[in-house]
C-alpha cells in the first residue's frame, strides 16, 4: 500500500470562477479547448493535433496530482462554462513553483486568466515563497496576466513548444510572496 500526500486541492473562489480540482467528466471540455491549435500553440506541452487518450491521461494525471496541481476553471456557479480554462503549479525546489494557465478561445479578452492567476497567487496553496511564469513572446496578452498579477519580469530564454514543433523565445517572470 502506497500513502498519497498529495496537497488539498480544496476549491478556490475568485468573483466569476470556481478553481476546482480535475475531475473525469472534464475530458470533454478540455479535450475540445485543449485541442484547438490557438490554445495548443501557446503551450510547451500540449500536441496538436491531440494524440488518442491524451486528454484522459492528462486527467488521471491531474487528479492524482502528482506531476504538478491542476485546478479548472469552472463558471456554472455564476452561469458561465463550466470548463472555461486549466491553471496548474509544478512545485520547484526550495517552496517554489512555476504557474501555467490557458483559457478556452470562447473566454478571451475577458479577464479569467488574471482572476485566476490573481486568486491562485492569493491562496498560495503550496505556501511558496516564489512563483515563476514564462509565457511565449508572441503571447503578449498571457504576460499581462502576469504583469496585472504582479510578477516581475526575469529575462528571455526559449522552450520547446510540442505544438509548434519548434523552440519558441520566452519571456520570464518571477511573483515573490514572502
Amino acid at each position: 500500500m502506497t500513502l498519497d500526500l498529495t496537497p488539498d486541492l480544496r476549491t478556490i473562489e475568485t468573483p466569476r470562477l470556481l478553481l476546482r480540482p480535475a475531475r473525469r467528466s472534464d475530458a470533454g471540455l478540455v479535450a475540445m479547448y485543449a485541442g484547438d491549435r490557438r490554445v495548443a500553440e501557446m503551450t510547451s506541452s500540449i500536441p496538436h493535433p491531440m494524440p488518442p487518450g491524451a486528454i484522459e491521461a492528462y486527467i488521471a494525471r491531474a487528479m492524482a496530482g502528482r506531476d504538478e496541481i491542476v485546478w479548472i476553471m469552472d463558471g456554472t456557479a455564476h452561469n458561465l462554462g463550466e470548463v472555461m480554462g486549466v491553471i496548474s503549479l509544478k512545485q520547484m525546489d526550495r517552496d517554489q513553483s512555476e504557474i501555467g494557465y490557458w483559457v478556452a478561445p470562447a473566454f478571451w479578452k475577458t479577464g479569467l486568466a488574471s482572476e485566476a492567476v490573481l486568486a491562485l497567487v492569493d491562496a498560495n496553496p503550496l505556501q511558496n515563497t516564489a512563483i515563476f511564469a514564462s509565457v511565449f513572446q508572441d503571447n503578449p496578452a498571457s504576460a499581462r496576466v502576469l504583469t496585472n498579477g504582479g510578477f516581475q519580469y526575469l529575462g528571455e530564454a526559449e522552450t520547446f513548444s510540442v505544438a509548434r514543433n519548434a523552440h519558441v523565445a520566452t519571456w520570464t517572470y518571477i511573483r515573490k510572496l514572502s
